[in-house]
Parts: structure tokens; C-alpha cells; sequence
């Protein structure tokens, strides 16, 4: 007898999260991606399969799939595919097969491009942009602080401020934006300890310097396509935290914890 299984649209870090904890209790999980995923903190994001066709995020393998007909094999390899199809054009036939029990919208877009209740028999939105009750069965707030988590059987979570959550103290000059539109050229990689004013990449011509000291904990992939003002990198002003690059953050293994929740308690059940 064939197993049902979790679709989650978006592979980052934040959805990896999610992934990663589905995976550890047993569900079988179908990633859908874009054809150029933008993830700045690559080390822990599934995403970049698209593009190696394969990623490791803390010792679980996913690996890239050309059909959703090749899910199984990776399934029984004990393993996580990758389908690109941001716009869930496999979904119509894999709904037919009575197996899928929930989607997991993670794209974290912060705004609903194309999730809906008839997608799955469950579905869930993490993030602002999503009315739980309405376009998905169940809205995860994202925001850090004390509501980070939380579950919303009605309504939205916190609107989009903006404004990047702290950490180390400090809040929105950890996170770089690009100074101008063209391909980057990183010239520092994750990991990397930086100073304020050090420069990290190329934009162009266009140098981009670290707002901080501290670690680089995220850099988007290098000859990416970026427009002025994306979010290009992350830095973390706590050296001693350089190991926190390559795992999990507290953040996300809260909002995966909460999707767990919502799984278990409706009655999907590894």
C-alpha cells in the first residue's frame, strides 16, 4: 500500500525548516521550487538542489526530480525530492491519487501568489499574506517575538513591517540589500568573519560592504540576477555563532514545530 504524503511549495530556509522536521517524524515530503530560487542562507536551504541537484541541510539529503512520477524512488531511497513547478502544475494529478494529505505553502513571499483550500485536503500558510479560514485551512506566524508560532485558525498573521527581526542586538543593518540591479560576484562566502565597510560582492561594478562586523550567515548564490535594493546577504554580529550558519535557526525549528502541531491534530499522520 502506497503512503500519503506533504507537499510544501517553496524550498528556503524557513521552509526547509519544516521540511527537515516533517522528514525526522516520518512524512513523506514532495518539495515544488522555482527555476532560480533566491535563498541567502544556502547552507540550510533544500532549494539549491534546484541548481546542484542535491542538498544536504543537517544530514538529510534532498534530491532534484525532473517528474513527479520519480517521487517514489527518491521516497523509497529514504530521501526528499525536489519537483521545479512553482505554479503547482503537478497538483491536479496528484490529488487524483487520494495520497496527497496536506500543502504547506513556505514561499514566504509575503504575500499569497497562488495557494488556495482546494489544493489539498489541508493547507497551511507560513507568514503574512494568507487568511486562515478563507485561502488556506491554517495561517503559522513568522514574526519573531511573542507570538512567533502561533497558530491562527482565523484571520492573518502580523503584516510585513519590513523590518528584520534581532538578533545579537542588533536588527535591520544585519541584513544587506543590493545597491544596484545587475549579476553578483561574491567575493566573500558564508561563514566568512567580515568587518564593517569590507566589501563582500560585486554588483556590477557596484561594490556591496558589509554593514557589520560579524558572520557572513548568508549571501545569495554568486552570478544571480539581482535588482536594486534585494535582500542580498545576512550577517550575524555574534562571532562566536560561525556554526549557526551551516545548522537550523531557533526561528524556523519554532514555526516547523507548529506545522507539526497542525498535521497531528487534523489527522494527518506520518
Amino acid at each position: 500500500m502506497k503512503e500519503n504524503f506533504v507537499i510544501v511549495r517553496g524550498g528556503g530556509d524557513l521552509a526547509s525548516a519544516v521540511i527537515h522536521r516533517l522528514y525526522r517524524c516520518g512524512y513523506r515530503v514532495l518539495i515544488l521550487e522555482s527555476d532560480a530560487p533566491s535563498a541567502i542562507r544556502r547552507m540550510v536551504s533544500f532549494c539549491e538542489a534546484v541548481y546542484d541537484g542535491e542538498a544536504f541541510v543537517e544530514g538529510v539529503l534532498c534530491q532534484r526530480i525532473e517528474k513527479a512520477e520519480d517521487c517514489e524512488q527518491v521516497w523509497k531511497a529514504k530521501e526528499i525530492p525536489l519537483l521545479v513547478d512553482p505554479e503547482g502544475k503537478c497538483l491536479s494529478a496528484l490529488r487524483e491519487t487520494g495520497r496527497l494529505s496536506a500543502l504547506i505553502d513556505a514561499i514566504i513571499a509575503k504575500r499569497n501568489i497562488g495557494t488556495s483550500r482546494e489544493m489539498a485536503p489541508l493547507t497551511i500558510g507560513l507568514g503574512p499574506g494568507f487568511q486562515a479560514g478563507e485561502d488556506v485551512d491554517f495561517v503559522v506566524e513568522t514574526m519573531r517575538g511573542h507570538d512567533l508560532g502561533r497558530i491562527i485558525e482565523e484571520g492573518f498573521a502580523i503584516p510585513n513591517t519590513g523590518i528584520p527581526g534581532v538578533v545579537g542586538g542588533v536588527s535591520k543593518e544585519r541584513v544587506i540589500h543590493s545597491p544596484a540591479a545587475g549579476i553578483i560576484k561574491n567575493k566573500a562566502k558564508i561563514a566568512d568573519l567580515v568587518e564593517k565597510g569590507q566589501i563582500i560582492a560585486y554588483v556590477g561594478e557596484t561594490p556591496v560592504e558589509a554593514t557589520i562586523t560579524g558572520v557572513l550567515r548568508g549571501i545569495i548564490r554568486d552570478g544571480y540576477s539581482v535588482w536594486k535594493g534585494m535582500k542580498i546577504a545576512d550577517i550575524d554580529p555574534r562571532k562566536e555563532e560561525k556554526k549557526n550558519c551551516f545548522t537550523i535557526s531557533d526561528k524556523a525549528r519554532c514555526i516547523a514545530g507548529s506545522v507539526v502541531e497542525i498535521l497531528m491534530n487534523q489527522g494527518v499522520m506520518p
